[in-house]
């Protein structure tokens, strides 16, 4: 297993939207190791192929406090069953140190493939329902400062621009 480089914004590559999985194979399960260590390693609760440049509809996630309860989401689309919708402070490994809130709907429904490539459905709230939304916004080569407003999206820009000169 590797520890994949995490794009970070305003990195171009992250607006690139995913294709679909095609065949899941030996190599797409090494890859989904490597986005559970990289995540894990981060730390995160979500990864999107999308932050490791990979542009391929593909999703991990643990949201246990043990980080014992993987999953995988090969090909997600998600639909919202419910009008009402939650704030949620939202954090993001490509936007890392700024959390902000967005509002999103409160419970979906999802569908997707498994790590064998076994189709499943799901219904989520809370937590879960945020992280898959927010995951597939990835996927889609959307972030989730895209929801904030003109002059706060400039304001994180800025500032990890300038920690990206700093670091090199």
């Amino acid at each position: 297993m590797a520890i994949l480089n995490i794009l970070e914004f305003p990195d171009p590559r992250l607006r690139t939207i995913a294709k679909a999985v095609e065949r899941v194979d030996d190599d797409l399960r090494q890859l989904i190791d490597d986005m559970f260590e990289t995540m894990y390693d981060a730390p995160g609760i979500g990864l999107a192929a999308t932050q490791v440049n990979v542009h391929k509809r593909l999703v991990v996630m643990d949201l246990s406090e043990d980080k014992n309860e993987p999953m995988v989401f090969i090909n997600p689309e998600f639909e919202s069953l419910t009008d009402e919708v939650d704030q949620y402070q939202e954090g993001c490994l490509s936007v890392p140190g700024f959390y902000e809130n967005v509002d999103r709907p409160q419970k979906v429904k999802i569908k997707a493939l498994d790590r064998d490539g076994q189709p499943f459905e799901l219904i989520a709230e809370g937590l879960l329902a945020v992280c898959i939304q927010h995951e597939c916004d990835h996927l889609n080569g959307k972030l989730f400062v895209d929801y904030l407003s003109t002059l706060k999206r400039d304001r994180i820009k800025k500032k990890l621009e300038k920690q990206h000169r700093q670091q090199e």
